[in-house]
């Protein structure tokens, strides 16, 4: 019996590291405090630090953690950390610093039982087919920006990518395509790198953060996988992270950066609403 071709994310990282086109760490943000007050009422503060070439985010009362710390376009901040006290999770944040919309991001991956049942099992009890969890919490930054409208929670859902069809190189060696199809799926394919030749289509997220850029957020099925990406179809580059398992295992977690120069190939318009 064949070798599944199939590999986990600390190999995919491994073929992804070289040379990658993922963005340098901003330093916008460094030494600040920056408070976000969600829509369920509660306000948190997060402090931007950097010890030398390393970005870190403190919480009250939790800790430091480190964090990477990116903008893909003026204004927009994009910081993503492992939070030691939510095993198996990862948090990322976006924040507008222009406009005072903020989103919060908790994503937590399945243990191993979780992964061990079947796609029909969940079919059948009418669950998603990725075992992946993913929780958004809107929020505005508090105080808000001085002169500007008051800010709106969270970024807007977006239907501006489905049509699209894209090719993304992550580095010399690493292209994709993904196919955006409707509000819930997109197709991925591997055109050339560590999983040249897979594809699947799998559940995904959009949300616009200002005109051509927008979060870009899917979560596999085969192995558990989650990619957050911000796309600024003006400068066509993107940067965010993937996470997984570092191996077959379930105990160490991978969570590294990746960015992508993008090429868009093709365009087709959703069919009339009949």
């Amino acid at each position: 019996m064949a070798n599944s071709p199939w590999i986990s994310v600390g190999a995919l990282a491994e073929g992804f590291r070289p040379d990658s086109n993922s963005l340098n760490e901003t330093r916008d943000l460094d030494g600040r405090s920056i408070g976000l007050r969600f829509v369920d009422g509660e306000t948190v503060e997060y402090r931007f630090i950097r010890d030398k070439n390393n970005g870190s985010i403190e919480l009250p009362g939790t800790g430091r953690y480190s964090a990477r710390i990116t903008s893909l376009r003026s204004g927009i901040c994009f910081i993503d950390f492992l939070p030691s006290d939510r095993p198996r999770s990862s948090m990322t944040l976006l924040l507008d610093l222009e406009t005072g919309s903020a989103l919060e991001i908790t994503t937590t991956l399945p243990t191993e039982p979780d992964v061990a049942r079947s796609l029909f099992a969940r079919v059948r009890n009418g669950e998603s087919l990725t075992p992946v969890d993913i929780r958004f919490r809107p929020a505005i930054l508090h105080p808000a920006p001085t002169g500007t409208a008051a800010p709106t929670p969270g970024f807007p859902i977006t239907d501006e990518l489905i049509g699209h069809r894209i090719r993304y190189r992550y580095s010399p060696t690493e292209l994709y395509e993904h196919i955006y199809l409707n509000p819930n799926f997109y197709t991925w394919h591997c055109l050339s790198g560590v999983e040249a030749g897979l594809g699947d289509t799998d559940r995904c997220h959009y949300f616009k953060l200002r005109d051509r850029l927008y979060l870009f957020i899917w979560l596999e099925k085969i192995v558990p996988t989650l990619g957050i990406v911000t796309v600024d179809l003006d400068s066509l580059r993107t940067d965010g992270k993937i996470l997984g398992y570092a191996d077959n295992g379930f105990e160490t977690l991978v969570n590294f950066p990746i960015g992508a120069l993008a090429m868009p190939a093709t365009f087709t318009p959703a069919p009339e609403t009949v």
